[in-house]
Parts: C-alpha cells; sequence; structure tokens
C-alpha cells in the first residue's frame, strides 16, 4: 500500500505529529487487542467554536486549555478527552494517543448493541464544525489513514467507520452535515 502512514506494533502511526495527551487508559478487552478494534469513529472539533489554526486542540486533549483565553473555554477547560487522531485544516496528521490504547473520544456510546465504543474503536478529529465544509486536503489524508488501518487491522473494514452522531445520536453531531460520506465511501471502494 502506498501510504505515509505506516502503523507499528505499539499502535503509533509513523509520519503523524506525536503530541502525548494523558487522557487515555487500558483497553478493557480479553485477548488480542489489536483484533478487538473494529470500529474508527469520525468527529469535527474547533477551539474556539469555528475557529481554525490554533493549538487550542493540543492544549484541550493535554489538559492545558487556559479557561481565561475565551469564554466558552471556562465551560470546557476541565474536561478530559482525547482521540487517537487529528487532521487539521492544513492536512497535518497529530497522535495524541498510541492507537492500542483506549482514547476518551466516544463517551456514552453503543454501537451494533455493544455499548461503551472507546474500548473496541479509534477516535479521528477532524478540525471543523457542523457548518462548514472540510478541507479537501483533510479528505485526502484521512483517506491515506483509513486504507493504513483497514490494512493494518483484520477486524476492521470501510463499512464500520460511523461518526460520533452514529454511536451517541441523542448527544453528538459530529461529524455533521457537510462531512462527504459520499466521497469517502467512493474512495474507499
Amino acid at each position: 500500500m502506498d501510504s505515509p502512514f505506516q502503523i507499528d506494533e505499539a499502535g503509533v502511526v509513523a509520519g503523524a505529529r506525536q503530541v502525548s495527551s494523558p487522557n487515555f487508559d487500558e483497553r478493557s478487552c480479553s485477548g488480542d487487542i489489536s483484533e478487538a478494534i473494529d470500529l474508527i469513529v469520525l468527529h469535527n472539533i474547533s477551539l474556539p467554536p469555528q475557529q481554525y489554526g490554533e493549538k487550542w486542540i493540543e492544549k484541550f486533549f493535554c489538559n492545558q486549555l487556559p479557561a481565561d483565553e475565551h469564554p466558552y473555554f471556562t465551560e470546557i477547560c476541565d474536561l478530559k478527552v482525547s482521540a487517537h487522531l487529528l487532521i487539521n485544516r492544513a492536512g497535518e496528521l497529530v497522535q495524541f494517543v498510541p492507537l492500542l490504547k483506549r482514547a476518551w473520544h466516544a463517551g456514552a456510546s453503543s454501537y451494533q448493541g455493544r455499548e461503551h465504543c472507546n474500548d473496541f474503536s479509534i477516535g479521528i478529529e477532524l478540525e471543523g464544525s457542523d457548518n462548514e465544509d472540510f478541507e479537501l486536503l483533510q479528505y485526502k489524508v484521512l483517506l491515506q489513514v483509513l486504507k493504513s488501518l483497514i490494512a493494518y487491522y483484520p477486524n476492521l473494514t470501510a463499512e464500520h467507520i460511523v461518526g460520533h452522531s452514529d454511536i451517541a445520536p441523542d448527544r453528538k453531531t459530529d461529524p455533521g452535515p457537510y462531512f462527504d460520506w459520499d466521497l469517502l465511501r467512493y474512495r474507499l471502494d
């Protein structure tokens, strides 16, 4: 496969800038963890909402978001959340949590009758919002990452790529109505 994003046995993605988040723990699954991973959850995030290009997302995932920098930050600065990967608007891939660990991205969630999606999923954030298109470069990087993940993890398939809204429909709307699912599915086939 022709992808700059190769995965090692610890779940580190080569080609991603590494920023360590403290917000993770061990997956609660028995057996081979790499076989338990069978879901990819796509999210969107922007901090402050609908503003891009700053390092606030990284600070948020590392518990370093300064409450006094923006009124919205006072609402979220004490939350402990993370994702495995982030693709920013410029197409840079950032890894916060090794793929074999449980990132705290899904919250209360359910997929095909299974609760606690963090246990068996990889969370990918796209810098964006529910209110506008994502960048073509973000789709290009996302597709490369997804192809690498599907090739590496035996139980991951294109059919098991969902939005946060699919696993927590009463709480979440992301990746939102502007996310191009048709493009994603077409390019993964």
